[in-house]
C-alpha cells in the first residue's frame, strides 16, 4: 500500500474522509481497513459498512473473508443502505406500526397503488401517471418531506398547480396510508422509516448508537437527505464515522444526491481527518492529465490532482465524423482494428454515451460487422417497447396477417378494446378460420356492440388508411403518420418523466433511423428512392434477430455514462460529445447543473485504463431532421499535447478527411460485403408477408469518357449537363434537399429522371 492508504486504514477513533480518486484503491483501503480494526480488537458485530450496490458489498464481503476467514466477515454489517436498513426494521417495525413481515413494495407494486388510489379519488389519470406520481413521491421521501408537510409547503403547492396537478399531495398521503394499511414499504420507505425510527425512538437510537461504533460509507458523494440524517444519527455517540468518495464523481442529483453532503463533511465535524487518495492505477498519464484538466473547471470541488506512475500512453483520439451513423461505422471500424493490430478481445472494450437514444447506430455497425456486444443497464435499443409498440404498428400495416402485431397494439394507446374483447377476437379467428384482423373487420357479424364495435372498426379504419400510404410514401414518411395518427408519439411526449422523456428519445431515434435508411442510395450510384417499408422491416427483422450470444463473456460493453461508474476497461469509446447532447440541452441552466455534466463527462475519460477515443458528429438525425452540431464545449478544455484530433468518413465530399485509406480498412470493407451477402443469402426465401420489391427499370449502361473526372458538385444547378459513369449524360432539372445532404433531380437521355445524391454520386460537370 502507499502512504495515503496506510494513513487511511492505520486511523481508527474519530471521523475520517478518505478523499478516493478514480482507480486509486479504494475497495482495497476500506476492506484493509475493516480487517485492521478487526486485528485491533473491534468486534465484527460493532462494525457497519454501507454502499450503494450489491456488486460492491459482495465484493467487499468476498475480500474480507480472505483476509479474516468466513465466520469472522459473516458477522459483519455491510451491505447498500437498502438491505442494511430492511434487516434491522424487520426487527423494529412494531414500534413505528408495521409488522414484522411486512412486505417490501417494487415499482411496479408502488405503481399498481398509485393508480388504484387516483381511480378512487376520481381524478383524471392521464394527469395523474402512476409513473409521474412515483416519482414525485419518492423526491419528497428523499428530501425528508413527508405527506403533512408537503401538503402545507406553498413551495411545493405552487409547483404542482403550474403542473396542472394540483391533488399531487392528496394522492401522496392516500398512497402512505394504503402501503401502511397494507403493511406494506416502498424501497424509499426502507430509507424513510429507518430515520423515523431513529429519530422517534430514542431508545432504538441509542440502541444501534452503541452497536454500531465504527462506521463506513462507500461512495458518500452519492448519499441523499435521508441517507446523510441517518448516518449523523447513528454516528453521533461515538463519531467513529469514515466516508469515502469523490467529489468530481457526483452525477446522482437526478435521484436526489447531494454534493453538499462530501464538501460539508468537514464542517460537521470539528476533528476530522481527510486523507486524500491520489495516486491512479487504472489510466496511462495522458489519459490522467486530460482529466485533471477537465475537473479543474468546476469551481465547487475539494482539490486534488491525481497522478500515476504508469507509462505515457498513447493520445487520446478526438475523432469528427460526418453523421451519428459515421460515427457508429468509425467506433465498430476501430474495435476491430485493435483487435487486429493489438490483440485486444471484444470484452477489452466499451462504448459510453449520454443518452440510451444514441445506442442504435453503434448497434447497427457492431451487427453489420459481426461483432458480439451486450447492453448493458437497458435492452437493446430494438427490444425496448416502445420500440417495439412502434415496430409492431409498422408491421401489421406491411403484413395483417401478423397476429402478434395485432395483439401488442390493438388497444395501445388505450382505445378501449379490452384483454376480454381481444381474447374474443382471437378464439373467433380460431373458430372462423380467418386471421384476427379479419375478424376485427367484421365486428359486428360476431356480437360485437357498441363502443367496442366502434373502436373496432375506428382501429380497421385507421390500418387501411395507413396502407394506402405504401403505395405513395416511403417508410419514414409513412412511420411518421403512423406516429402521429396512432397518439402513440404524443403520448410518449406528455410524459415528463426521465423515463418517459427515454422513451419519446428513442423513438425518435427510431424515425431518425428509417429516414437515414430511407435516403442513403442502394449503391454506390447515389439512385434514390427504391425503398419501401417492407424492406425496412427485413432489415431490422435481421438485426433483431441476430445472436448475441448472451451467455458469451467476450462482449463489446455498450452502456451510459451513469451506469458505467465505478468500472473499468481497457479500451472506451464516448460517444456524442456534442454541445447540447453532453452537456446536455437541459442540463446547462446553471452552473450546478453544468459542473454535474463535467463530472459525467470527467467519469467517462476516467473508466478507460489504456486507450481512449471522444467522438463527435458534424449532423445528427433529431425529429426526422438532420440537425447540425457543434463539438463539445468539454473538447476545448483538454489540453491540446494529449490529444490526436481527426476525421472519419463523409464519402465523396470529404476526400483527405478520412482515415478509412489503410490496407486494413480495405480488407475490413470486403469483409462487411462477404457478410452482408452472407446475411442476405442467409435471409432468403424472403417471408411471404412481405410487399413484392418493385422490378427495377433496366438501365442502359453508358461507358464513361475517358477523360471523366468527378467534379465538384457544390455548386451545381438547374440546367447545367452533367455526365455519371452508370447512367451516362442528362440535365440537371432542379436541386433539392439540405444544404448538407442536397439531392439533383437529373433527366437522363438514355436512362430518363433520377434522384441523385450529390454526397454520395460522381459527376462530371460539362457545361
Amino acid at each position: 500500500m502507499n502512504e495515503p492508504q496506510k494513513e487511511a486504514v492505520e486511523h481508527i477513533n474519530g471521523p475520517l474522509m478518505i478523499v478516493a480518486g478514480a482507480g486509486s484503491g479504494k475497495t482495497k483501503v476500506l476492506t484493509t481497513r475493516i480487517a485492521h480494526l478487526m486485528a485491533q480488537g473491534v468486534d465484527a458485530f460493532n462494525i457497519l459498512a454501507l454502499t450503494f450496490t450489491n456488486k460492491a458489498a459482495a465484493e467487499m464481503k468476498e475480500r474480507i473473508a480472505k483476509i479474516l476467514g468466513n465466520n469472522e466477515a459473516r458477522n459483519l454489517y455491510i451491505g447498500t443502505f437498502h438491505s442494511v436498513f430492511a434487516r434491522i426494521l424487520r426487527s423494529e417495525a412494531t414500534r413505528i406500526g408495521y409488522p414484522s413481515n411486512f412486505t417490501i413494495y417494487d415499482t411496479d407494486d408502488s405503481r399498481s397503488v398509485i393508480k388504484t388510489v387516483v381511480n378512487e379519488l376520481n381524478l383524471d389519470d392521464k394527469h395523474y401517471k402512476p409513473n409521474v406520481v412515483g416519482n414525485r413521491i419518492s423526491s419528497a421521501k428523499n428530501a425528508l418531506v413527508g405527506p403533512v408537510a408537503y401538503s402545507v409547503d406553498s413551495y411545493i403547492q405552487q409547483e404542482d398547480i403550474r403542473a396542472n396537478r394540483p391533488a399531487l399531495g392528496q394522492i401522496y398521503a392516500a398512497y402512505c396510508a394504503r402501503c401502511f394499511k397494507n403493511g406494506a414499504m416502498d424501497f424509499d420507505d426502507l430509507l424513510l422509516k429507518m430515520f423515523e425510527l431513529l429519530n422517534t425512538q430514542p431508545d432504538a437510537l441509542s440502541k444501534y448508537q452503541r452497536k454500531f461504533k465504527y462506521i463506513m460509507i462507500d461512495e458518500y458523494q452519492d448519499t441523499n437527505a435521508v441517507q446523510y440524517q441517518i448516518a449523523k444519527l447513528l454516528a453521533a455517540m461515538n463519531e467513529n464515522i469514515c466516508v469515502v468518495g469523490d467529489d468530481a464523481q457526483s452525477i446522482y442529483s437526478f435521484r436526489g444526491a447531494t454534493i453538499e453532503n462530501i464538501l460539508q463533511f468537514q464542517k460537521d465535524y470539528d476533528d476530522v481527518k481527510v486523507v486524500k487518495l491520489e495516486q491512479n492505477y487504472r489510466s496511462t498519464q495522458s489519459i490522467l492529465k486530460v482529466a485533471n484538466e477537465i475537473i479543474g473547471n468546476n469551481k465547487g470541488q475539494i482539490p486534488k490532482e491525481l497522478w500515476t506512475d504508469n507509462k505515457l500512453g498513447d493520445k487520446i483520439k478526438v475523432v469528427r465524423a460526418m453523421t451519428d451513423n459515421e460515427e457508429g461505422k468509425f467506433v465498430a471500424d476501430s474495435i476491430q482494428e485493435q483487435k487486429l493490430r493489438n490483440h485486444y478481445f471484444n470484452r477489452d472494450f466499451a462504448i459510453l454515451y449520454r443518452t440510451n437514444a444514441q445506442s442504435r447506430s453503434y448497434e447497427e455497425s457492431l451487427r453489420r460487422m459481426g461483432i458480439a456486444y451486450r447492453i448493458y443497464g437497458g435492452v437493446s435499443f430494438y427490444q425496448r417497447k416502445e420500440i417495439k409498440d412502434m415496430l409492431a404498428y409498422l408491421r401489421i400495416i406491411a403484413n395483417p396477417r401478423d397476429e402478434e402485431a395485432l395483439k401488442r397494439i390493438i388497444n395501445y394507446p388505450v382505445r378501449g378494446i379490452g384483454k376480454t374483447s381481444i381474447e374474443k377476437l382471437a378464439i373467433v379467428a380460431n373458430e372462423q378460420n380467418m386471421t384476427m384482423y379479419e375478424a376485427v373487420g367484421r365486428a359486428g357479424e360476431f356480437g360485437f356492440k357498441g363502443g367496442t364495435l366502434e373502436s373496432l372498426q375506428n382501429f380497421e379504419t385507421m390500418i387501411r388508411y395507413f396502407q394506402t400510404l405504401l403505395a405513395e410514401k416511403n417508410a419514414y414518411d409513412v412511420a411518421v403518420l403512423v406516429g402521429k395518427h396512432t397518439n402513440l408519439v404524443k403520448e410518449l411526449f406528455a410524459d415528463k418523466t426521465s423515463e418517459g422523456l427515454a422513451r419519446y428519445e428513442n423513438v425518435q431515434e427510431l424515425l431518425n433511423s428509417i429516414k437515414y435508411w430511407t435516403e442513403i442510395p442502394d449503391n454506390e450510384d447515389g439512385e434514390v428512392g427504391t425503398k419501401d417499408l417492407g424492406a425496412f422491416l427485413q432489415q431490422v427483422t435481421l438485426f433483431t434477430d441476430a445472436d448475441d450470444d448472451k451467455e458469451n463473456g467476450d462482449v463489446v460493453k455498450l452502456m451510459t455514462i451513469h451506469a458505467a461508474k465505478g468500472l473499468e476497461f481497457g479500451c472506451v469509446f464516448v460517444g456524442g460529445v456534442e454541445e447540447n447532447l453532453f452537456p446536455n440541452a437541459m442540463s446547462i441552466n446553471t452552473r450546478e447543473e453544468l459542473e454535474e455534466e463535467r463530472r459525467l463527462f470527467y467519469v467517462a475519460v476516467t473508466r478507460a485504463k489504456d486507450r481512449l477515443w471522444l467522438t463527435h458528429a458534424n449532423s445528427r438525425y433529431r425529429f426526422g431532421q438532420l440537425v447540425q452540431n457543434e463539438p463539445s464545449r468539454f473538447l476545448d478544455e483538454m489540453p491540446d499535447q494529449y490529444l490526436d484530433r481527426t476525421y472519419s468518413g463523409g464519402g465523396a465530399k470529404n476526400q483527405g478527411m478520412s482515415n478509412m485509406g489503410s490496407a486494413f480498412e480495405r480488407m475490413q470493407r470486403g469483409g462487411q460485403q462477404a457478410y452482408s451477402r452472407e446475411t442476405t443469402t442467409a435471409a432468403k426465401p424472403k417471408p411471404t408477408y412481405l410487399p413484392a420489391q418493385p422490378v427495377a427499370p433496366k438501365v442502359v449502361e453508358h461507358r464513361p469518357s475517358e477523360n471523366f473526372v468527378a467534379s465538384d458538385t457544390s455548386t451545381l444547378q438547374e440546367g447545367q449537363q452533367v455526365e455519371h459513369q452508370k447512367f451516362g449524360f442528362g440535365t440537371v432539372i432542379k436541386v433539392e434537399g439540405s444544404a448538407h445532404n442536397p439531392i439533383a433531380n437529373i433527366n437522363f437521355k438514355l436512362n430518363g429522371e433520377k434522384k441523385i445524391m450529390l454526397n454520395y454520386a460522381k459527376l462530371r460537370i460539362v457545361e
